[in-house]
């Protein structure tokens, strides 16, 4: 299922696509988003940018905040599909934003083999994992990066002085109806490693985040998945404690199933036809 950040790193790779060059350790040159279907596959990769060099070439950025073990074959696939489609050198890129999303697949190349050992194919692309980019770095480059610098490699520098150079930034530079945007993404990239209680002093007071429509919408769904996520707890707990009374504890593997239903309504049904059964494990395979 997408997340909130799949969507803010798409729109900062489109706010200022010129700034991620610099992040990813490319050389700068103006550059352009450009289409990045591939739907001969039925796939479409995160952001394709146009190098307009003498001789053009393309990034493709993939952002990554979970893990994904298929990451390296699917690189190379749409490698290959983009030099076809666009017919241009492609450079592939990946951006992990938390070390949630990292594993030892990621080694910055695929090969292929015959049985007979013999190599018949190597790729290479890139691997950026933004909790290891110095944040000076990132606090000095440009503003469509600027969101990441909380989940860079802060040092000695605290989080709040982090926070307080981003504020002094966006109010020189941004432009107008810019900020809310970069201040929604770095609200919403901040999520994937630190906690609501954490964040909420330090954007607070931030006009133009909270005066964003996508900020407005993104804290209505929190508050609506919040409520949800309580009533299927309370739900649950109240299945657990009736069905105790009538069928003593439930085993280890009761519990786990119980915890793996995450839909209130399933839940109510459930504790409807708790009379109905003689035992915990006759009620869950119904």
């Amino acid at each position: 299922m997408p997340q909130p950040s799949d969507a803010t790193t798409k729109d900062l790779v489109e706010l200022h696509p010129e700034d991620w060059l610099a992040y990813l350790g490319l050389p700068r040159a103006p550059v352009e988003v450009v289409d990045a279907d591939v739907s001969t596959v039925s796939a479409a990769a995160d952001k394709v940018l146009r190098v307009l060099e003498p001789d053009p070439w393309l990034a493709h950025v993939e952002l990554q905040a979970s893990r994904d073990r298929d990451l390296p074959d699917r690189k190379l696939l749409y490698n290959v599909l983009l030099e076809r489609r666009h017919r241009l050198p492609v450079e592939s890129l990946v951006v992990l934003l938390r070390p949630e999303a990292d594993g030892p697949e990621l080694t910055g190349f695929v090969e292929r083999r015959r049985p007979s050992g013999r190599r018949y194919l190597t790729f290479e692309y890139q691997v950026v994992r933004a909790w290891q980019v110095p944040v000076a770095s990132v606090l000095a480059g440009g503003l469509g990066t600027l969101p990441l610098a909380p989940l860079a490699e802060l040092g000695s520098l605290a989080l709040p002085a982090v926070i307080a150079q981003m504020k002094a930034r966006l109010a020189a530079e941004a432009a107008p109806g810019e900020a809310g945007r970069l201040w929604t993404a770095t609200y919403v990239l901040m999520g994937l490693r630190y906690s609501e209680a954490m964040i909420a002093p330090l954007l607070e007071g931030v006009r133009e985040m909270e005066e964003s429509v996508t900020y407005q919408a993104i804290v209505r769904r929190g508050r609506e998945e919040g409520r949800e996520e309580g009533r299927v707890q309370a739900t649950r707990e109240l299945l657990r404690r009736l069905g105790e009374k009538r069928f003593g504890p439930p085993p280890a593997a009761v519990q786990a199933a119980l915890a793996a239903i995450t839909d209130a309504a399933q839940l109510e049904r459930l504790s409807e036809r708790l009379l109905d059964v003689e035992s915990w494990e006759e009620l869950l395979a119904g």
